[in-house]
């Protein structure tokens, strides 16, 4: 195990209704003008968003709007939001939906306060400083209720990259396990997808003797295997969305990823898929990873063989990656880029991007470094 610092100060505050303490704990963290920044649709059809402005209204904190958060949430209306804080004196954002509204709110959080453009920090520029963020979180997928992360699709060239640092990591988040039990099935498995995939990112790991972080990843898995199909067949199993939900927030945290080399290269390949398909992130990362984990499998296949064993009940390290593709589709994940609009002759643009876009060397790096050929490669195994 590698040295470590672990900070994770994020509130957490979970259960049925707790949106009702989203003004208190606005004001909690002196918050004086909030924008709520959100998504729409069902945000608004449920009576969501009336009753956190009724919360803050009940806390005597002005707020105002910005909506229209898609997913895959886009550099435009970033720059909208920092221009509005700026304008109207906001000390705080608040995110209202899920990681594409917590993302963006975690992006107009830092813009707003840093002289140059935001998208530096989606270059490697570390977040030190924003305004501080909270949460009511509607989808449990993301995590990015309880991780210093955000992604971003930047219009101009369509490059969707991600940026981190402590100055975005949410001062609270509120999760309603009720709030998720609306989502239709493909979301909900979308969503068990990304948590997923934030897991065996952490496990892919060069680093040796990592055992407790190894089955807390394990557990974790476990956890996902066992529930999400409940939550599917009955989407208001509270319990089952409960456990999904904290699952979620635990699998990005970092306190999985601690102490450890981690792999990302199966997020940075997805990325290249939904920023030029638009196709769900949990979607094209359903296709990408058993593909990513088939071709990189013989650079470590005991790690391989052990999550086999131990998550899937199987006992080679290829029936373990058969195993999840299985969920995967089991729970109506799709396993190939066609069934989203994946084109053969759209691999080269694929490539590119992934690897040369936005001021990259020609590779990416993490379990495996992959090259142009490797990445090529992978993608036509998604075919």
């Amino acid at each position: 195990m590698e040295n470590f610092t672990f900070y994770s100060p994020t509130k957490f505050v979970f259960g049925k209704g707790m949106e009702s303490e989203a003004g208190k704990l606005v004001k909690a963290f002196d918050g004086s003008k909030v924008l709520i920044h959100f998504g729409g649709g069902s945000v608004v059809r449920s009576g969501l968003l009336d009753r956190v402005k009724a919360s803050l209204d009940e806390a005597g904190i002005p707020h105002i709007e910005l909506g229209g958060v898609k997913p895959n949430p886009r550099s435009g209306l970033v720059y909208e939001g920092i221009d509005l804080c700026r304008k109207e004196g906001v000390d705080f954002v608040l995110a209202v939906g899920g990681g594409s509204a917590i993302d963006s709110s975690k992006a107009i959080a830092a813009g707003a306060i840093y002289d140059g453009d935001f998208w530096d920090f989606y270059c490697g520029k570390p977040i030190d400083k924003a305004l501080p963020v909270g949460t009511v979180l509607t989808i449990a997928a993301a995590g990015s209720e309880g991780s210093g992360d955000s992604v971003i699709t930047k219009e101009d060239g369509m490059f969707k990259r991600g940026a981190s640092g402590e100055g975005i990591r949410p001062k609270f988040s509120i999760l309603n396990p009720e709030l998720t039990e609306t989502l239709p099935p493909y979301q909900t498995a979308c969503g068990i997808t990304d948590i997923m995939a934030h897991l065996y990112e952490r496990y892919l790991t060069n680093t040796k003797d990592v055992e407790v972080t190894d089955r807390l990843i394990e557990a974790l898995l476990i956890t996902m295997k066992n529930e999400g199909p409940k939550a599917i067949k009955n989407p208001n199993d509270y319990q089952a969305r409960a456990n999904i939900m904290w699952a979620g927030t635990m699998a990005h945290t970092n306190s999985c990823g601690v102490g450890r080399s981690q792999d990302w290269n199966s997020h940075n390949i997805e990325h290249e898929l939904s920023a030029l398909y638009d196709c769900a992130h949990g979607a094209g990362l359903a296709v990408t990873m058993p593909a990513v984990f088939r071709y990189v499998m013989d650079h470590d296949k005991a790690r391989f063989t052990q999550v086999a064993q131990r998550v899937w009940g199987v006992e080679t390290a290829e029936e373990g990656i058969d195993a999840f593709a299985a969920f995967l589709k089991s729970i109506g994940m799709p396993s190939t880029i066609t069934e989203f609009g994946g084109k053969e002759e759209d691999i080269p643009t694929l490539v590119k991007s992934l690897c040369y876009g936005d001021g990259r060397d020609g590779s990416i790096s993490g379990f495996v470094t992959l090259n142009e050929e490797d990445c090529a490669n992978i993608y036509k195994a998604m075919l």
